[in-house]
């Protein structure tokens, strides 16, 4: 390879020579001599002729117009909430969207600033003393709260998660665990509910194995949907030395009973609802806090508010530094930093809605949500699947008729009717984004009366 073959590399062919002398080798291709022939391409790429940026915006144009734009009543974890115009204005900004975390004092008080206040925002909207500098997604950030757990924990490797919990998000905590040496037992669900964490089973194994246990692990809402009533886990865990870890869609703290009122010791989930757009799984932002007791094992970055030598308000990182992140399996974590931009997005949503905003929001999605299954029980064909188990925005019907037939039904139809969770099993989620226009057009749809 030389530069003339690669011209948006700024190396010259001199440029390249010293760098393979350096390296002890006499070309490019021997630095991939260890793969061998037989996978190697050799042939030409299929890939177009150039074109002009108007024919280049032409082409992304036509695809684009390919996408079917569905009116969204799906959710199971990933929700269609409402995003304000002024959030990706402002991301756009040339300070905020750069290619990774600025470090130099200097230039990134604003950064921290920022950091600051969604770890501030956070830890009232958890009701929760400390909240770090953001996570990945939902599903790492739970992850994260066990090892921290764990870890907090010295000697206990035992960590007792509920049946309830998002599957996706218990494939991660799986893949963790299992290089983490984390042993994970599972608290089945409710005989009598089916769709609830068995609060005889865990205080039968916490007292059959007291101080074996570093954490208990629950949802709220739980993946169907409900919101579940954790009266009693709080004292029945500490009790037996382990510690409460709660799992919250972040919006709905608005008007949901807290992590920290229920008595966890460490709250984590996904910021997604936010007003953080659905867009194919990502980028998303996780969040995690804690008690005070706990902060000096909590992952990631942590801001702090001081004073310069002048005595003007400054932000700094705090408790720990960035390096430690970096000792491997020492490591309190390694996540080391994350697109920060995401906290963003979410600060400035949770500071243009205000608490007034988040609580409509919330409302509106909960009286959207039950107006649309009464009028799907109203057919005569649905039934809501757990009777007497309060749901928030999100619930589980079953179907008399063929599930798969009628989601493609309602897609030719331009909806997304929800999540199949089994055979005869729909999941569905309203926001406050769906009107009693486009709930009535579904249901019409679902109908096959009305056909």
């Amino acid at each position: 390879m030389s530069s003339s073959a690669s011209k948006y590399f700024p190396h010259t062919e001199a440029d390249l020579q010293s760098m393979l002398q350096r390296v002890g080798i006499g070309s490019l291709d021997e630095l991939y001599a260890d793969v061998p022939e037989q996978i190697r391409f050799r042939g030409d790429y299929q890939l177009p002729e150039e074109m002009s940026e108007l024919e280049v915006r032409k082409l992304f144009d036509e695809l684009g117009r390919q996408n079917k734009q569905l009116t969204c009543f799906a959710g199971a974890g990933v929700y269609d909430h409402y995003t304000p115009a002024v959030i990706p204005q402002l991301l756009q900004r040339s300070e905020f969207l750069t290619s990774y975390t600025p470090y130099q004092a200097e230039i990134s008080q604003g950064t921290l600033h920022y950091i600051f206040e969604f770890q501030s925002m956070m830890a009232e909207l958890t009701g929760m003393d400390i909240s770090n500098a953001s996570m990945y997604d939902g599903t790492t950030a739970t992850a994260e709260a066990l090892m921290m757990a764990v870890a907090a924990g010295k000697k206990q490797k035992k960590v007792l998660v509920s049946e309830t919990l998002d599957p996706k998000t218990m494939a991660v905590v799986k893949t963790y665990a299992h290089f983490h040496g984390i042993e994970l037992e599972m608290i089945p669900r409710d005989e009598k509910t089916h769709c609830t964490t068995d609060f005889g089973y865990l205080q039968q194994q916490l007292d059959q194995h007291p101080k074996e246990y570093a954490a208990v692990l629950v949802q709220q809402p739980n993946f169907y949907g409900i919101v579940e009533d954790y009266t009693g886990f709080a004292e029945a865990i500490h009790a037996a030395g382990a510690l409460f870890v709660m799992n919250a869609a972040a919006a709905n703290l608005a008007v949901l009973k807290t992590p920290g009122e229920w008595g966890a010791d460490i709250a984590c989930g996904d910021g997604q609802s936010l007003g953080i757009p659905m867009q194919w799984g990502g980028p998303y932002v996780g969040y995690l806090c804690c008690t005070e007791k706990l902060i000096r094992k909590m992952p990631g970055r942590i801001v702090g508010k001081t004073q310069d030598n002048r005595g003007q308000r400054a932000f700094v990182l705090t408790l720990q530094a960035r390096e430690q992140h970096i000792r491997r399996q020492k490591a309190t974590s390694n996540i080391c930093s994350n697109q920060s931009l995401m906290a963003l997005w979410a600060t400035v949503y949770l500071s243009l809605m205000g608490r007034q905003g988040l609580k409509e929001a919330a409302e509106l999605s909960y009286a959207g949500a039950h107006y649309l299954l009464d009028q799907l029980q109203g057919t005569g064909h649905f039934r809501y699947c757990f009777e007497r188990q309060p749901f928030f925005n999100e619930f589980c019907v079953s179907c008399d008729h063929d599930i798969e037939a009628l989601q493609k039904r309602c897609i030719e139809a331009g909806f997304m009717a929800g999540v199949r969770v089994d055979d005869d099993k729909l999941m569905l989620a309203v926001t406050e984004k769906r009107t009693k226009e486009e709930i009535d057009e579904l249901v019409k749809i679902m109908n096959p009366d009305a056909q």
